[in-house]
Parts: C-alpha cells; structure tokens; sequence
C-alpha cells in the first residue's frame, strides 16, 4: 500500500529557491518539524538517513541520480512532476528544461504563475514503492 505524504508547501526546486505556501502547525506539512517535516521519522524528506531524504537513496528527493523520487501531485489529481534534485530526469522538478522543472512551464512548480503559484492549491508528495 502506497503511504502519501501531504506537502501543502511547494518545494521549488530540492536544492534552489522557493518555497510557496507555508503551514508550520499543520502536521501533514513537509516544513513542520513535528509533523511530516519531523527529521527524525523514517519517513520524512527532512531525515537525511531515511529513504526520502537520503542523499544516497534511489528514492529520495535529495540524491541528485535518482530514479525513484517521490511524485507530486496537485488536490485536483494532476500530475506535477517527480520530486527529486535530478537535473538530468525528464519528470525532476529541478530540471530547468524539462516540463515540471522550468520556470517557464505552466505544469512547472517553479513558475509562479502556474502550477507554482503560492496561492494555488497544496501538493502531495506520494513516495514510490
């Protein structure tokens, strides 16, 4: 069974810029350090030894030759790309070419007046299994 994991800030590009909305007291929130932002659950993106923030890890955003990152998904069920520091990944949110990593691309969390607008709709990261 696939766990999700709810992001209702958008992480705009793993190692760049951005961050778009913030929600420090909701504990689904990736940037509440005693939610889902927690650095010490197993799986959290903020636990550096954990499979999703690992920098070693085929399935963690943060391993910038990743293959497996997590995905991400807007509330509507729209697809918004995978979330991974893989400049090289067609899908990487942190490939500035590509369709969800350029900042020029509506289906882009790094444009801000598409799919990365601060005032859109929260994303949801859902790890692959």
């Amino acid at each position: 069974m696939k766990q999700a994991l709810f992001a209702a800030v958008a992480v705009i590009g793993i190692s760049g810029t951005a961050t778009a909305q913030n929600c420090p007291y909701d504990s689904r929130c990736i940037n509440n350090p005693y939610g889902a932002g927690n650095p010490y659950n197993p799986d959290s993106l903020n636990n550096p030894y954990g499979r999703y923030g690992s920098p070693y890890s085929n399935e963690s955003a943060k391993n910038p030759y990743a293959t497996n990152a997590p995905k991400l998904y807007d509330q509507d069920g729209n697809y918004r790309g995978r979330l991974s520091a893989n400049p090289y990944d067609p899908d990487s949110t942190s490939n500035p070419y590509g369709r969800y990593g350029s900042p020029y691309s509506s289906d882009s969390i790094n444009n801000p007046y598409g799919a990365g607008n601060p005032y859109g709709r929260p994303l949801t990261v859902v790890p692959q299994n």
